[in-house]
């Protein structure tokens, strides 16, 4: 006897790779969190920390980030006890330098030495047998947020101010958080890590001294603040926290993966981005996080290939809205320039490119536009169920136009007497895209009603729906962790609403498996037919 093979779908190698690609990343994330084996004591470096060394903490400014002398520094902080084992925050007063005021470099040298050190004796300081160093850029060059002001009254000049200040100018870095290796791990000499064995310095024992570190991942743009020509000082919060071998690690791989994304083209508010999700979440959470996020590009590749093949194999639109179709595919487009015009992330900004791409090509599918070269041609001829389709179509399309036109029309009024706004386009733009994510349920109406007309959601791609129902609710935990505009944010709750509506409707119209479609045969004539 000869048995069939049949060759995997392609949904099924997608999850094989996407459960490959977990399991992998998994272990090698929980590589970094298990200490290296130091069998022979005499192979190993082991910590000074595990002495209860007696340290102080020394914070210096500087316009070089390689200082050669004591006239280069200006202390700002001392704490002779430092306890390294205690979370503890200081807000200390930095004096900002003319030259740093006109778009000049700051930096921040934190060093960590012997209690008996005189930070006024530059040399003592460097040569301490105990003293180990880190530092900080204190400053960046970054476009000011844009102005907003009211466009009916509004002064020329202000306005011609306000758009000449988007270039890029000196900002202060007002918080700085840095940790201090407290887990006393013995690390052997011929396999160190390399994040951490690179800098590490020995006392005259053979002892690794207490590793500084300074967490950059915390660095934000939100704690940026413009430095003008009256700046003379500028208030600075030094933050810090004791952190473990494993952690320790992970943040330094994540830091180490920033530089290759800049490399790649992502804009600083990206990376700003991806340093929050490290950095304001728990590690717990994170890895949470790392795996939603996985789900969420797997089930938005599943998505978007089970529309396209829908769509792609459609022969006759009976039972679907092209009002509809149209009207989410003008929405998307609205809330893709809305999000570019609030310089929203990448993470953001990129899907919803792609889903407006996806939804201008199901227009030309449902109002069958076909292109000859580049000439577009619309073929009206329609079957007599597509007839009765758009009949209904434009039945709810009409009650609809009654309730969201004067609504739209009076938010944007509303808007452009009492809200300021960068610009008309900008004011435009929120005005279309409020009424999108305000009344964007409204457009599914055409469809609801089509559905409840017929009394039949078998028309409609349900696996397609379904991803994107999944990813609806994993849009929902983005929603507070990825920062963007806060009528996007409740468009992904509304969303739930909408797909709760669909699977209510396929609750209460179940498919009918002895009825004939258009090509005259049933599901149940279809599956005798394969068994035959």
């Amino acid at each position: 006897m000869v048995f069939g093979y049949q060759l995997p779908s392609l949904t099924t190698i997608i999850c094989g790779v996407f459960v490959a690609y977990v399991i992998q990343s998994t272990w090698t994330l929980g590589q970094l969190f298990i200490p290296p084996d130091c069998p022979n004591p005499a192979q190993c470096l082991h910590p000074l920390i595990a002495h209860n060394p007696k340290l102080q903490l020394l914070a210096f400014t500087s316009q070089k980030q390689m200082p050669e002398y004591a006239s280069d520094l200006r202390l700002v902080h001392r704490v002779q006890q430092f306890d390294y084992e205690t979370e503890q925050e200081s807000s200390v007063v930095v004096p900002v330098p003319k030259r740093v005021r006109n778009n000049g470099t700051l930096y921040l040298h934190l060093f960590l030495t012997s209690r008996g050190v005189d930070p006024e004796d530059w040399g003592s300081v460097v040569n301490d047998e105990l003293s180990v160093y880190a530092f900080a850029y204190l400053t960046q060059y970054h476009v000011p947020d844009a102005t907003t002001f009211n466009l009916l009254g509004e002064d020329k000049k202000d306005t011609k101010a306000s758009s000449q200040s988007q270039r890029p100018v000196t900002h202060f870095q007002s918080l700085v958080v840095f940790n201090v290796l407290t887990d006393a791990v013995s690390l052997p000499k011929k396999e160190m890590p390399y994040d951490i064995g690179h800098g590490l310095r020995l006392d005259h024992k053979g002892r690794y001294l207490p590793v500084l570190h300074v967490d950059r991942l915390s660095a934000r743009l939100r704690d940026l603040v413009e430095l003008k020509p009256s700046s003379i000082e500028a208030n600075l919060t030094l933050r810090y926290a004791p952190i473990s071998y494993g952690k320790l690690r992970l943040w330094m791989q994540f830091e180490g993966a920033l530089t290759p994304m800049a490399k790649l083209g992502f804009t600083p508010r990206d990376l700003d981005e991806v340093k929050g999700i490290f950095s304001d979440t728990n590690l717990y959470f994170l890895f949470i996080t790392f795996l939603v996020a996985a789900l969420h590009m797997l089930f938005d590749f599943l998505a978007f290939k089970n529309d396209i093949s829908f769509w792609r194999s459609r022969k006759t639109m009976a039972g679907i809205s092209t009002s509809s179709v149209a009207w989410r595919a003008v929405s998307q487009i609205i809330i893709f320039l809305y999000l570019m015009d609030e310089n929203t992330s990448m993470l953001v900004l990129v899907p919803a490119g792609i889903g407006g791409i996806i939804e201008l090509w199901k227009v030309t599918k449902a109002f069958h536009i076909k292109f000859e070269g580049w000439c577009p041609r619309f073929h009206t001829s329609r079957t007599s169920a597509e007839t009765a389709t758009q009949e209904l179509d434009s039945q709810g399309f009409k009650y609809l136009s009654f309730l969201l036109y004067p609504l739209v029309a009076g938010g944007a009024v509303y808007s452009l007497m009492y809200t300021p706004h960068k610009s008309w386009y900008s004011w435009v733009i929120n005005s279309l895209v409020n009424g999108v994510y305000a009344f964007g349920f409204l457009f599914m109406l055409p469809q609801l009603f089509i559905n409840y007309k017929l009394k039949s959601v078998a028309h409609l791609p349900w696996k397609a729906f379904m991803y994107k129902a999944f990813n609806t609710f994993i849009d929902d935990l983005f929603a507070f962790i990825i920062t963007m505009p806060t009528a996007h944010r409740v468009a992904c709750f509304r969303d739930d609403v909408v797909f709760l509506i669909y699977l209510v409707q396929r609750w209460l119209y179940p498919v009918d498996k002895t009825r004939v479609n258009e090509f005259g045969e049933s599901w149940e004539e279809q599956q005798k037919s394969k068994k035959e």
